[in-house]
């Protein structure tokens, strides 16, 4: 959030300012390095701002932002105009665009009466440890969840096997 801010303040200050120049040095220096070990070494002064800040209830937060927006003389951004420079933010961006869903779940949600049996039969086959007293049931409280966290293989060959017994049923 704080971070946010820096950026957002060092946008909108006038270049030619020499206080403006130097607050813009700073802010594309890293503030805090964190030693070898993973400590991070801050001054007191930073310390007391840190702790202040995440202190603060999000109703501060927001006040604080106004404050800021208003004794800076900002105006605002869009959020998709504040651009991270970091490369590992870049990084992480595209690892979350690239992952691949691989957890899928089966629900069953509606059947055809006139197949009832045969998929309540079909049912106490596909999943382990049920009766047919409680593949009725099941059936009957339609929709409901199959099988979760089943691969994409697996969900594909569960529903084609309900689907040929006249079930209805939507892979998430």
């Amino acid at each position: 959030m704080l971070s946010s801010a820096i950026r957002l303040v060092c946008r909108h200050m006038r270049p030619n300012s020499k206080k403006n120049i130097k607050l813009y040095s700073v802010a594309t220096q890293p503030l805090v390095v964190p030693d070898p070990d993973g400590t991070v070494q801050a001054s007191p002064k930073l310390e007391k701002l840190y702790e202040e800040i995440t202190s603060l209830n999000m109703i501060e937060v927001a006040q604080f932002s106004e404050l800021l927006k208003v004794r800076l003389n900002l105006k605002d951004v869009p959020m998709g105009a504040v651009v991270s420079t970091s490369a590992a933010a870049q990084e992480e961006e595209e690892e979350v665009a690239q992952t691949v869903k691989t957890s899928f779940t089966v629900k069953l949600m509606k059947f055809d009466e006139k197949q009832k049996v045969a998929l309540i039969k079909e049912v106490k086959n596909l999943l382990d440890g049920m009766n047919l007293v409680q593949a009725k049931k099941f059936v009957e409280s339609a929709p409901a969840v199959v099988k979760t966290d089943i691969g994409k293989d697996e969900a594909d060959k569960l529903k084609e096997a309900l689907s040929k017994v006249g079930a209805e049923c939507v892979i998430d």
